[in-house]
């Protein structure tokens, strides 16, 4: 699992050094985000102490998603090559979140890093092996996704790799497209077809 996550880094890395500064300002997938802030995001494990997370967390209440959109909206100001740097140098990094571990890590990184590169039309390799173990999460079993979309009734069909779910109506497409439509990300166009592929379109409405 961890080859698996460093594999994902390194090739984002990768991608995130050549976006232009118009780029990195654009707006990703994360409503309300731009590139920046998801980058921000994504490095915040890497570059938040366990005490700034905590004093943080009690600003927020609790919250996390309060306390996620502070942190990103703050640090998205950092320098482009500051916040590529803590991914670099993270590559290998162990970090899991809470209760979620290696292939919660491999999910987190995976989706975001399609959160900034979709929308910028920019395809970087992703191992169909890493793809797969993030679906397999994502969807669930027996109930709702992972970000709560009603699967029941549904087959989930990838045309670029060797991975189904559920039975039912279908909904066929390139696995990167049908990942982000179990997040209820909103695409403004994909390649996802089937009886059932407006139902997964409406859940990220």
């Amino acid at each position: 699992m961890m080859d698996l996550i460093s594999a994902e880094r390194r090739e984002l890395t990768g991608v995130l050094a050549g976006l232009s500064a118009e780029q990195w300002q654009s707006p990703s997938l994360c409503a309300g985000w731009t590139v920046g802030h998801v980058a921000a995001h994504l490095t915040m494990p890497f570059r938040i102490s366990e005490e700034e997370f905590a004093r943080g967390m009690a600003e927020a209440h609790g919250q996390f998603t309060e306390f996620s959109d502070a942190v990103a909206a703050r640090d998205s100001r950092l320098p482009q090559a500051e916040l590529i740097a803590a991914l670099r140098d993270n590559i290998d990094n162990p970090w899991g979140p809470p209760g979620g571990g290696q292939p919660g890590a491999l999910s987190h990184d995976l989706i975001h890093g399609l959160d900034m590169t979709w929308p910028l039309s920019i395809t970087y390799p992703i191992p169909d092996q890493a793809m797969t173990t993030v679906l397999d999460l994502i969807a669930g079993q027996d109930g709702p996704s992972v970000f709560g979309v009603d699967l029941d009734g549904i087959e989930l069909r990838a045309s670029d790799l060797d991975w189904s779910f559920g039975t039912g109506a279908q909904a066929v497409g390139p696995s990167r497209d049908l990942l982000l439509l179990l997040t209820r990300r909103s695409l403004p166009h994909d390649a996802v077809t089937g009886p059932a592929a407006q139902r997964l379109r409406d859940a990220g409405r």
